[in-house]
């Protein structure tokens, strides 16, 4: 079994950037690959990037290419959101997990595990 816990969130002027955190820890963390989603009240999950177990292979939504970067560190198992240029719109909680399946599309992204998530409000 994998936990993941995020960290980073927080309130930020539109403009604004931070940059999100993710722990892995538990059973074979090396076979999963990981990424990041957001929801925002009322509205459906929306699939940000993921990136391989090797964290060498980022992928992103193309409705996230840009403003997004991910990354990660195999000697601390933490998978990193940068987020740059930040709008009112992109205020939600943020979490990390196992990918199931991942596209270009929101609809495409589907996760097996997550973390309890971080919140990101963008003030404008």
């Amino acid at each position: 079994q994998v936990q993941l816990v995020e960290s980073g969130g927080g309130l930020v002027q539109l403009g604004g950037s931070l940059r999100l955190s993710c722990v892995v820890s538990g059973f074979n963390v090396e076979n999963y690959a990981i990424g990041w989603f957001r929801q925002a009240p009322g509205k459906e999950r929306e699939g940000i990037s993921c990136i391989s177990s090797s964290y060498d292979s980022p992928y992103y939504a193309d409705s996230m290419k840009g403003p997004f970067t991910i990354s990660g560190s195999n000697a601390k198992n933490t998978v990193y959101l940068q987020m740059n240029s930040l709008k009112p719109e992109d205020t939600a909680v943020y979490y990390c997990g196992t990918v199931r399946s991942y596209g270009r599309n929101r609809d495409d992204w589907s996760f097996d595990s997550w973390g309890p998530g971080t919140q990101v409000t963008v003030s404008s």
